[in-house]
């Protein structure tokens, strides 16, 4: 019953919002895909992967006029791309780093979108025995003394600096962990990354997104979870004009109010509900 009021309510404000962009839309020539230019959204790759813009970047498309391009990276690569002037707009999940792209000058606003939580998981056997556990600096010491099969992102995302903070307060060195046989870098995204730890029988640090979106795909179970320290939330940044003429600043600004307006706030809080009624992401603050 949960979860048909979830996909009732999901479906309502997708129709909802699809209606509404073409009430307020008079067709014409200037006003189809694309007809406004193009917008470069970089992103890191749990939005992608977890099939939320599949849903998302049509609708903005359809109701604004604009062309969006996604590229999807890590978000250390999507503000590597803000402060080159390579992207309109951002839609990140590394919140220190994002602070120290604003500090900088690169942004010139940033706004809470939405949040999931970060989980560790891995194969059903759990050789390293911490099926059950709420700490996730435990977790990984667990994992580090049992010498089992980790993968790691590797990549400079969001991902991977909450992994690299969590090696650190479980006292290792996450600079030296590379060299360690246990240990290995996939240098890919998310969803890759739960492929390879499937197929290795290894551990992966994932958001609950990606991996809800993937599980019937793959032979891993949620080991770790619940931890206050894995907390996920996402932000959309407008890169700031004044540092690249190039920034299509309208743009950003109108995927900014599309993404955070109470409309598509609705659709992201019922979007991908699994077998136990709950959505991929939340957008209610805790």
């Amino acid at each position: 019953m949960k979860r048909t009021l979830y996909l009732f309510l999901f479906m309502g404000a997708l129709v909802g919002l699809i209606l509404g962009g073409c009430a307020d839309r008079t067709p014409s020539p200037s006003t189809g895909p694309s007809a406004r230019g193009d917008l470069i959204l970089a992103t890191t790759t749990s939005t992608q992967d977890s099939g939320l813009l599949d849903v998302l970047i049509p609708l903005f498309e359809q109701k604004t006029g604009y062309r969006v391009k996604v590229v999807a990276v890590g978000t250390g690569a999507a503000l590597r791309m803000g402060e080159k002037g390579d992207a309109d707009v951002l839609l990140v999940h590394a919140p220190p780093a994002e602070e120290k792209f604003m500090a900088a000058g690169y942004g010139i606003e940033r706004r809470y979108v939405m949040y999931n939580d970060f989980i560790i998981v891995g194969p059903p056997e759990d050789p390293a025995h911490i099926r059950g556990m709420t700490d996730a600096v435990r977790a990984l010491q667990r994992i580090a003394q049992s010498q089992v099969l980790w993968i790691s992102r590797g990549d400079d995302s969001g991902t991977h600096k909450k992994e690299w903070a969590l090696w650190r307060e479980a006292g290792l060195d996450p600079a030296t962990l590379p060299g360690q046989p246990w240990y290995q870098e996939s240098g890919q995204g998310m969803g890759a990354t739960l492929r390879i730890a499937s197929e290795k029988g290894g551990y992966t640090l994932t958001d609950r997104g990606t991996y809800l979106h993937l599980r019937h795909t793959l032979n891993l179970d949620i080991l770790v979870q619940g931890d206050k320290r894995l907390y996920n939330v996402y932000h959309v940044i407008i890169v700031n004009p004044k540092k690249h003429s190039n920034i299509n600043i309208e743009g950003a600004r109108a995927f900014a109010d599309f993404i955070t307006s109470p409309e598509v706030q609705k659709i992201i809080d019922t979007y991908g509900v699994d077998e136990f009624g709950q959505p991929l992401f939340h957008v209610k603050k805790d």
